[in-house]
């Protein structure tokens, strides 16, 4: 009766937000003795096996590639290899350093090639072949949505890597999905007001927009947050991921009347976009009686270096930037560093933190059972990790922190330091509620492969 009520006292903590506490405080003996060894992939040798599913091909490869050297450095340091990286940092933290749960570490990995039907693919053989406990990483919300949803029906946990996509956690949010990473609405929350600080209320906008799930709720939250600021969008054109060209997109701003163009793309569309509106003149015109401006809502360092010059002076926001000055930025960069030889991009920093902390829900939950480790994760709260506090929500799976609003350095010091951190909006400003976007998490039970 005294474990029954342990095991009872623990669940209803969970169901009330303090899952993290509650982890603590339970003796770890208890939680294995709660949860059925009955579900996919449960590993039964030394060994347990984590799937790395990243681009290294396409449009997002440059990230893709950062992800994986990151999910690798991970792996080191879960096995005790290494300097630790923010294993030193994290608060609170239950790995020991030897592994999960006495379990050395392995892996896989897979090339998405940035395709969500490929994505899907690599990570249904992972799972069926090579045994994959779970599945992480995507630098496409069509790639996170494809493999959210298989992990669902499959029974294994999916630790998004770099998806912006309101929808990941939104309406095709799932129970075995989390998401680290932010989202689009947070970028127009975070965004608009610095906007509208910079270059004035009365602006007329035109949307270039990458035509997938993540470009459609990029485009979304940055109309809505920009006419809130006073703004007006004249026009708003998709574009198909992948395109090498975009003059036939760039030249109709020209005389649409927008003095803003806002290019809702990423990776190497977003460097190849920019930097063709860049030699159409679009940064040297007038418009409206005002300098015309050009606004990327969601880039990083590696999108820097790629479009060179053209990323002076240009606003948008970032998950994270090796730059910060905190205990586990400096750490995670270290380690990064002296593995690569290059600082780590806001891709290889949220993916790295992912296979972090699904292996420490399950030292926590006692237990590789996937529904152990959900009830371990949802409620989280925990810091030191590059972010500052941050909660893993209960209601959708969606982490909240502090988003930092930044800006193309005139003056970089090398190709690295590309950036300036202009603000750092607080997690309460861009906190919302989980019924905004719909969606339904589904069924945290257990499930067996096939």
């Amino acid at each position: 009766m005294a474990n029954d009520k342990l095991i009872i006292n623990r669940r209803t903590a969970l169901k009330t937000g303090l899952a993290g506490a509650a982890a603590l405080a339970t003796p770890t003996f208890f939680i294995r003795d709660a949860w059925a060894d009955d579900f996919c992939n449960m590993p039964k040798g030394k060994e347990v096996t984590f799937g790395f599913n990243v681009p290294q091909s396409g449009a997002y490869a440059d990230e893709g590639m950062d992800e994986l050297k990151a999910y690798q450095l991970a792996v080191k340091h879960l096995n005790g290899e290494g300097d630790g990286g923010m294993l030193k940092t994290m608060k609170p933290l239950a790995l020991k350093g030897n592994g999960v749960l006495g379990k050395k570490v392995a892996y896989v990995s897979g090339d998405t090639q940035t395709k969500a039907d490929q994505a899907r693919a690599t990570a249904k053989r992972m799972i069926e072949k090579d045994g994959a406990i779970m599945i992480t990483g995507g630098s496409s919300s069509a790639e996170a949505v494809a493999v959210q949803s298989l992990c669902q029906d499959v029974g294994v946990i999916f630790m998004a890597g770099l998806t912006h996509s309101n929808d990941t956690t939104g309406k095709d949010k799932r129970a075995y999905g989390f998401r680290h990473f932010f989202n689009a609405y947070m970028s127009g929350v975070a965004l608009g007001p610095v906007l509208s600080e910079a270059y004035g209320k009365d602006r007329a906008a035109y949307h270039l927009t990458a035509d997938y799930t993540w470009g459609w709720t990029q485009e979304e939250s940055m109309k809505d947050a920009t006419e809130k600021q006073g703004w007006k969008t004249v026009k708003a054109v998709r574009t198909p991921l992948g395109a090498a060209d975009f003059s036939q997109y760039i030249t109709p701003v020209l005389n649409s009347g927008a003095d803003v163009l806002i290019l809702n793309h990423y990776g190497k569309d977003m460097i190849n976009s920019l930097t063709q509106a860049v030699q159409f003149g679009l940064r040297d015109k007038m418009a409206n009686g005002k300098k015309f401006e050009i606004v990327v809502p969601l880039f990083s360092e590696l999108m820097a270096q790629g479009a060179g010059d053209a990323i002076k002076g240009i606003y948008g926001t970032a998950n994270w930037d090796w730059k910060l000055e905190d205990a586990a930025t400096s750490a995670f960069t270290k380690s990064f560093g002296a593995a690569y030889g290059t600082p780590p991009s806001q891709a290889a920093q949220t993916c790295y933190v992912q296979a972090i902390l699904y292996a420490d829900a399950c030292e926590r939950a006692g237990s590789f059972n996937p529904s152990a480790v959900i009830k371990a994760l949802e409620g989280f709260e925990f810091d030191g990790m590059g972010n500052g506090k941050t909660l893993y929500r209960a209601a959708d799976h969606q982490c909240f922190k502090d988003v930092l609003v930044v800006q193309g350095k005139d003056k970089p010091k090398d190709k690295f330091d590309l950036l300036e951190v202009r603000k750092i909006v607080p997690a309460s400003q861009v906190t919302y509620d989980p019924s905004i976007f719909g969606g339904e998490l589904g069924s945290k039970d257990a499930k067996k492969c096939g």
